[in-house]
């Protein structure tokens, strides 16, 4: 009788310790249920806040032929381009005009996030409520310029004019070439305006520019690997809190740093580029819904399919949940604010 008590107890112990799993996982179910019976039969339009071609470009494109099936009610998925301000059109459609019912989610520039509390362009969003659902990689950018330019290295670029190619307030090369230049006298100008990385492109090729400040290291060895086996391109500093494995004689801009509040400056302007391919969707998503996308963004940054489709072209995938991207915008924003007044001085002291 005793062993038959003891055995009773113990079970009634694995019952208890299994129902929370069990109700999450039943919990689970009965939402995945109701998020298939709203996505069935629906589109998900995921938006590009730059011009076709590019890493940007490529990555949304790979994952709209992929995450369907990680979505209850594999829903069809369309992309399309809506280019502008260095992402900030998109931006602040994702936030204003889209629905907010899951139906529509986008790519934009990692700077986006940090635009409302370092920059000055028309930002009409809270990025800590926007949805977001991950990203493609934790990125290092560089400035990097072609051909004949008389900038080859970082010591060139703090003594010789040359001209870099930006795409708008709030992008990465405007706002990584503005604090250059203030923190470091860097003798660039820049030339903004650009829809995307094939215009730019096209505009170095064209000696119209010498490069661009700003520029992802994936995105240069996928779409400029023969520029770099030419050696047409100069690798001048590496734009990120730590060096690329691969990059290890390129300086790195934190290096250059020469007072703490250098430094300080630095990580609030290049911690963005943890968030180095951020998809995000509008406020307010049901949250059963917003559960769901996360789950099948992370699920497609896993699949092989996916997988297979960026290593043929050459980007990088490293991903950055969803969850850790809301905590570091968190973070950034309680950033002291006299940290974040010298940020924002030193990128417009640079235009």
């Amino acid at each position: 009788m005793k062993n038959h008590a003891k055995h009773a107890s113990a079970s009634r112990l694995k019952a208890i310790l299994m129902a929370p799993i069990l109700f999450s996982q039943t919990g689970y179910a009965t939402r995945a249920e109701g998020v298939g019976d709203f996505f069935k039969g629906k589109t998900i339009t995921v938006s590009v806040g730059y011009s076709p071609g590019g890493a940007y470009d490529a990555v949304a494109r790979d994952l709209a032929q992929n995450m369907s099936k990680y979505i209850p009610g594999r829903p069809t998925m369309i992309v399309r381009n809506v280019p502008g301000a260095g992402t900030l059109v998109l931006a602040n459609q994702l936030y204003n005009v889209s629905p907010r019912d899951g139906t529509e989610f986008g790519i934009i520039a990692r700077g986006m996030a940090m635009e409302p509390l370092v920059g000055k362009s028309n930002t009409k969003f809270d990025s800590a409520k926007f949805t977001w659902l991950g990203s493609a990689a934790n990125e290092i950018s560089l400035c990097a310029t072609y051909g004949q330019s008389p900038v080859k290295t970082w010591a060139d670029a703090l003594t010789t004019p040359f001209t870099v190619g930006g795409n708008g307030s709030g992008s990465d090369p405007d706002v990584f070439t503005n604090a250059l230049r203030a923190l470091f006298g860097v003798k660039a100008r820049l030339i903004s305006g650009f829809p995307g990385t094939g215009e730019l492109s096209m505009a170095m090729e064209r000696g119209e520019i010498d490069g661009r400040c700003g520029w992802s290291w994936t995105s240069i060895k996928s779409e400029k690997a023969q520029w770099l086996a030419e050696k047409k391109l100069h690798l001048v500093v590496q734009l990120a809190l730590e060096k690329a494995r691969d990059l290890p004689d390129v300086p790195l801009i934190l290096d250059a740093a020469t007072t703490e509040e250098q430094r300080q400056i630095l990580k609030l302007i290049f911690s963005r580029q943890t968030m180095g391919r951020p998809f995000v969707a509008p406020p307010d998503i049901p949250e059963d819904r917003k559960i769901a996308l996360r789950r099948a963004f992370d699920d497609t940054m896993k699949d092989p399919e996916f997988l297979r489709a960026a290593e043929s072209q050459k980007i990088e995938i490293n991903p950055v949940s969803g969850e850790n991207i809301d905590a570091l915008i968190r973070e950034l924003y309680r950033t002291p604010k006299s940290v974040v007044a010298d940020a924002r001085k030193a990128i417009e002291a640079g235009e």
